[in-house]
């Protein structure tokens, strides 16, 4: 989805904070609605078609898990990107429960923000495309998102919940760097030090679940991410 067609609904209390985003947002050809509680936000929400929300947690009249699960009850695509002081793991929990894409902890850049928006859209454009079948075709392999299964003319392979999880955003961002904080906030719901080592061990498992096919390469991007592509 192009920039300049893509509607932002921003539900931000903090009046400065979020006449600053929306300024930023519309200087990149958004278009952005700033609301400043969670009762406006959904109320907006019901009134015009959006195509990306971004809320902050903690809002007054309804928070912002409380507005994302109203909106998921009706619309299961719509991405959510979550804006929160906080980095508590039952936040991060609770945030992905009520169907966030991600989230971004106050303090942040605006260029990490704009990241995010780009990158959570560009997953949900390829996962409207693929949702159908339900599978990714890589190389000789299938993956059954559903069943959590890599398949190939020599048998298959059942993938562990997280294995299926990394698996799925690295096919997400086939040929394309995905990038490891966003995928251990994900998956593992924090990006410290030893969930990214766990990580690691996971890539190298899924390594050697794609090896039968010397077209495939998952590849470490140094200081970004990982990289799968096949040929």
């Amino acid at each position: 989805m192009e920039n300049e067609k893509m509607n932002i609904l921003l539900a931000e209390d903090d009046k400065n904070l979020g006449t600053v985003l929306k300024a930023y947002l519309d200087a990149k050809n958004y278009k952005s609605t700033l609301c400043v509680n969670g009762q406006e936000a959904l109320e907006e929400f019901n009134k015009e078609s959006y195509d990306f929300l971004i809320l902050d947690v903690m809002m007054p009249i309804l928070d912002g898990f409380s507005v994302a699960r109203e909106i998921r009850s009706t619309n299961a695509d719509i991405p959510i990107l979550f804006l929160t002081a906080k980095s508590l793991q039952e936040d991060i929990m609770e945030g992905f429960n009520v169907g966030a894409d991600d989230y971004i902890t106050k303090p942040f850049h605006m260029e990490e923000l704009l990241a995010r928006i780009e990158a959570i859209s560009k997953r949900t454009e390829k996962k409207k495309s693929l949702k159908k079948s339900n599978t990714y075709t890589i190389g000789k392999y299938t993956f059954d998102v559903v069943r959590n299964v890599l398949t190939a003319d020599d048998g298959e392979q059942k993938l562990t919940s997280k294995e299926a999880a990394l698996l799925e955003l690295l096919c997400l961002n086939m040929n394309e760097t995905m990038d490891r904080s966003e995928a251990l906030k994900k998956i593992w719901l924090d990006d410290s030090y030893f969930n990214a080592r766990s990580m690691d061990v996971y890539v190298t498992k899924l390594r050697k679940y794609l090896k039968g096919d010397p077209g495939i390469e998952i590849l470490n991007v140094h200081g970004i991410g990982f990289k799968l592509i096949t040929s």
